[in-house]
C-alpha cells in the first residue's frame, strides 16, 4: 500500500519565477529539472538535497494542455520551522510577502506569497 508522500505537485504561472523564488528567496535546493513535452520545463525543489517529500512545479499552461482533467488549485501546505521570529525577519528582509505572524492555541504561524498568488504556511509548535 501506500508508504509515504513524495512529491505535492505545484502549478505555475510563470516557472522561471516559481524556481527563483524557491530556490533564491526560500533557499531550497533544485533536485532535478524537467524537460517536458514542446520545450516545457519542470522543477523539484526541497529543503535540502536530503529531503524524502518535494514539490514538483510544473507550467500551469502545460496542465491545461496535456493534463486538462487535473486540478490546477494550490495545495494548501504548511512548513514547520524551529525558529518562526527569524525565519519571519529574513522572509520579510527578502521581499517575501507574509502576513502577520500570529499565535493561535499551540503553534505560531504565519503565510507568505510566491508573488503568484499562491498562499503557504509556516508553523513552529509552542513550546
Amino acid at each position: 500500500m501506500i508508504k509515504k508522500l513524495a512529491n505535492v505537485m505545484l502549478y505555475v504561472q510563470d516557472i522561471d519565477m516559481a524556481v527563483d523564488f524557491w530556490t533564491n528567496q526560500l533557499g531550497f535546493t533544485v533536485k532535478e529539472k524537467l524537460d517536458l513535452m514542446e520545450n516545457y520545463k519542470g522543477y523539484e525543489v526541497a529543503p535540502d538535497a536530503e529531503s524524502e517529500t518535494t514539490i514538483v512545479m510544473f507550467p500551469l499552461e502545460f496542465i491545461e494542455k496535456y493534463s486538462p482533467e487535473v486540478s490546477r488549485e494550490t495545495p494548501s501546505l504548511m512548513f514547520e520551522v524551529e525558529n518562526i521570529e527569524a525565519v519571519y525577519e529574513e522572509l520579510k528582509e527578502k521581499g517575501v510577502n507574509v502576513g502577520e505572524l500570529v499565535e493561535i492555541p499551540g503553534m505560531k504561524t504565519f503565510n507568505f506569497n510566491d508573488g503568484q498568488d499562491n498562499y503557504f504556511a509556516v508553523s513552529e509548535a509552542v513550546k
